[in-house]
């Protein structure tokens, strides 16, 4: 049974009616527990088990946007940029996976892809963050030597499958038995081979360090110290590198 966890979103409210109008759309959606409004800060705050992307999908079906601001509690959340490391791409950034961390030992994790042919893709956690060859320089499954000796269950660094559809687009939402301090640090690779080995020039294998991300109260700057954007102007060049 997977615990309710509060998600906070940036999301333009200028009256209460907003607020009425997103909540309505939010509960219709299988997981939600309860959304309350900051319309003073433009925040949104959403319980429940439902996956951030489709709370994000159900806001800008209303006509607003949303910028997830932050999940789960303090060292409890982290993210993962999945691009492609072949010379050849132009726009390499093709997926982002959120985790969020909701029990001692079970982590949500959001995958996100844009930008893949259509098929099935696996996700996998591996040994090591080192992505300086692109995902051939990764290693292992994190735990496979381990799961192997002991013979028993998969190892935990097999996340699943996402499949991606014809527009490119694929996402897919899993629990597994991890903490989020384990994988901080390692790499996650997307790709059609499970186990690998990898090449840095294949286009269609997606690869990234997983690294920590606020939670719900790390997380309150309207705008980014390092460039001096406002998160808005940040989301638009993130839609336009294909990330969200």
């Amino acid at each position: 049974m997977i615990e309710p966890f509060q998600a906070t979103f940036s999301v333009p409210l200028s009256c209460d009616g907003c607020i009425q109008d997103v909540s309505k759309k939010l509960f219709a959606i299988d997981g939600i527990k309860n959304v309350q409004g900051n319309l003073k800060d433009q925040l949104l705050f959403v319980e429940g088990t439902a996956a951030p992307s489709a709370i994000v999908a159900a806001i800008q079906s209303t006509g607003r946007d949303a910028i997830l601001r932050g999940s789960g509690s303090s060292n409890s959340a982290s993210v993962c940029i999945l691009e492609t490391h072949a010379s050849t791409v132009t726009n390499s950034i093709r997926g982002l996976a959120r985790m969020v961390q909701v029990a001692p030992k079970l982590t949500l994790v959001d995958l996100t892809i844009n930008g893949l042919p259509s098929g099935k893709y696996w996700a996998t956690v591996r040994d090591n963050g080192d992505i300086s060859e692109g995902p051939a320089s990764t290693g292992g499954i994190w735990e496979a030597l381990k799961r192997k000796v002991q013979g028993s269950e998969p190892p935990r660094g097999v996340f699943g499958e996402v499949e991606v559809g014809s527009n490119g687009k694929g996402n897919v939402f899993f629990d597994r038995p991890v903490a989020v301090w384990e994988l901080i640090g390692r790499s996650m690779v997307v790709s059609k081979s499970k186990e690998g080995p990898f090449e840095k020039e294949d286009p269609n294998t997606l690869v990234g360090v997983i690294a920590r991300s606020a939670g719900v109260w790390d997380n309150d700057k309207m705008v980014c110290s390092c460039s001096g954007k406002n998160v808005w102007e940040e989301r638009k060049e993130q839609v336009l590198k294909g990330m969200v």
